[in-house]
């Protein structure tokens, strides 16, 4: 199964929410570069800076501006463009915004995935749904071996509990109206990950390239908790492996988790000396913990159902994933064009897979 052809998706309907956020983006690029028609559905919510923009993909793609937590027009839009593959990405994605907006995030996190469930349930031609979590659905105990499936769901913050919740609606939703195989259901867990183009706040990567584009020190607020860090292509591609193979044999829909080999989760300080090292020009960082919201200090996944189901294995370790994000983020700071950086990473990885 290793090597799993994009192909596939050549002439495929797929809706995508969640289209113009940094995930989103460059899985809307991988979709178009293997000739699917894409449905995007976002909120569009402005930031300074949007990968989406940059990349050019707008105008490859139907891009609707819409809130999932708005049923009436995704019910719309449903029965209008008739997708075959649903991929569920659009989120309120950062844990401290969770302690800020905690209303907000519930109502997006989880009746967001209500409302497309609904959808799907509404809409005879889908015949594949994923919905992507995130490795923070767990009840975290701070142990050091990874989460599996079957593990608890009882996120700590709102941001992961709302997607606790999310997993647990899709899960009712699969026992309660998709048991007639017309839909294959499934979940993606998926831990950190980083690549060009992410311009987040609160978010590691992007905070060392924002010093480094003013030429500052990096500010690190806790450089020894341990993530699983993975190039965006790792968890894009699984999630897009994960939706065609159940669309073609409903045996395989299921929970999966999404993440990199143990040699490649990271205390936060070994992750941004990483960056430096491929950086250059004098960038240093300083620690400066500042003891804000609760946050684990030490969460990986255990990812052998993927790897014994599909044959699945990371195809880049972290080192390379970060030279792959100092190379688009240093073609972008020089007005290069990332897009082409976008598609040659794109084929780049792929081969890695074969």
């Amino acid at each position: 199964m290793m090597g799993f052809d994009l192909s596939f998706y050549k002439g495929k309907k797929v809706l995508l929410t969640g289209h113009t956020g940094f995930k989103g983006s460059w899985m809307s690029v991988m979709l178009v570069n293997a000739g699917a028609d894409v449905i995007g559905f976002s909120s569009c919510s402005k930031t300074e800076k949007r990968l989406f923009d940059l990349c050019g993909i707008k105008d490859q793609i139907t891009h609707i501006k819409g809130d999932v937590r708005d049923i009436e027009h995704l019910l719309q839009v449903f029965e209008h463009y008739k997708p075959e593959i649903v991929i569920h990405m659009a989120a309120q994605p950062i844990v401290r915004d969770s302690y800020r907006d905690p209303v907000g995030t519930y109502s997006t996190n989880v009746m967001g995935t209500v409302n497309i469930c609904e959808a799907v349930r509404q809409t005879p031609s889908v015949k594949s749904f994923l919905n992507v979590t995130t490795d923070k659905v767990y009840e975290n105990k701070e142990w050091e071996w990874g989460y599996r499936e079957n593990e608890p769901l009882d996120g700590y913050d709102p941001y992961s509990n709302s997607k606790s919740c999310s997993e647990l609606v899709t899960h009712s939703y699969k026992s309660s109206f998709f048991t007639d195989d017309r839909v294959a259901v499934s979940t993606a867990r998926a831990g950190n990950v980083i690549g060009g183009g992410d311009f987040a706040n609160d978010r590691i990567i992007p905070d060392c390239i924002r010093a480094a584009v003013k030429g500052e020190d990096i500010i690190v607020r806790n450089p020894f908790s341990t993530r699983p860090y993975q190039h965006v292509l790792e968890p894009v591609y699984a999630y897009l492996m994960i939706a065609a193979m159940q669309y073609q044999d409903h045996r395989y829909q299921s929970w999966y988790n999404v993440g990199p080999d143990d040699q490649d989760c990271f205390q936060t300080g070994a992750l941004v000396d990483m960056f430096v090292k491929y950086w250059g020009n004098g960038l240093k960082w300083i620690n400066k913990y500042d003891s804000g919201p609760h946050e684990a200090n030490f969460l990986k996944l255990d990812c052998s159902k993927l790897k014994t189901t599909f044959g699945w294995k990371p195809h880049w370790n972290l080192e390379k994933a970060i030279e792959k994000v100092v190379e688009w983020s240093k073609a972008w700071i020089t007005d290069g064009d990332v897009r082409a950086v976008m598609n040659r990473q794109i084929d780049e990885f792929m081969e890695a897979g074969k």
